[in-house]
């Protein structure tokens, strides 16, 4: 990753505008920016807007073998891209750091928590699961990407629907939608990651750090909350977007 320094002058403006309890953006110490949502023409394809932060995140579906540890349980797997194309500090190709910490963050915050029922996607114990990938793009980076792609990988999540499928012997059968109607995953909660980072040994506390003020900061701190399941079935009723849109 290709670190571009901030200035002395910018830096000790930076501080002493937290100190004096305002940001470059106008925004108090506990407000977020406008988050705005939006979805693709597909089941499980979302775009997160936080600020100029801009994320999408695509979920897709295959059919695999389980785990030995867990034949009962299906597979999810989270992969977060960051592209050249959100900020010239990211470089192709080149798995960094960043990339690294917010992938291991992602899985704490959806996998681990169990938000996810992982049995309702066994299809045939010890043979058949379903492996759920979660891809997370980072299109356009403007500070506190892990509140963003944590937000825009579980609605893809909840947004997603699954093939149908059926099973008579040893015999799988996959639907296709025009056959009979994909299913939505089995959600219990919706963990979402609230971001603070402090200056000056914990003296001044911010929410929702830009790029800059993460530049500045001394620490960060996450909380994840679980939210109610109305949002979930909310989500689940939002149809794709029509192709052309």
């Amino acid at each position: 990753m290709k670190e571009t320094l901030l200035s002395n002058c910018e830096r000790d403006f930076l501080l002493q505008a937290i100190a004096e309890k305002k940001r470059l953006d106008g925004r108090q110490t506990y407000d977020y920016r406008k988050m705005k949502i939006t979805f693709g023409t597909d089941y499980g394809c979302c775009f997160v807007d936080l600020g100029k932060t801009r994320v999408m995140a695509q979920v897709s579906c295959e059919l695999v073998a389980p785990k030995e540890s867990r034949p009962n349980e299906g597979i999810m797997f989270f992969n977060i891209e960051l592209s050249p194309m959100a900020s010239p500090t990211f470089e192709q190709g080149r798995q960094s750091e960043l990339s690294v910490k917010l992938n291991r963050q992602l899985e704490r915050c959806l996998r681990n928590s169990k938000c996810i029922d992982t049995e309702s996607l066994c299809v045939v114990s010890g043979e058949k699961v379903w492996k759920i990938r979660v891809d997370v793009h980072v299109l356009n980076h403007d500070g506190n990407l892990m509140d963003v792609a944590s937000i825009a990988a579980i609605t893809a999540l909840c947004h997603f629907r699954r093939p149908d499928v059926s099973i008579q012997g040893d015999e799988v059968t996959v639907y296709s939608p025009e056959e009979r109607d994909p299913i939505p995953l089995s959600i219990y909660h919706m963990p979402i990651s609230v971001s603070f980072s402090f200056f000056q040994q914990g003296t001044y506390l911010l929410v929702d750090p830009c790029e800059r003020e993460e530049r500045v900061m001394d620490g960060l701190l996450m909380i994840i909350r679980k939210n109610n399941s109305s949002l979930i079935e909310k989500v689940k009723d939002v149809k794709p977007a029509p192709q052309g849109a």
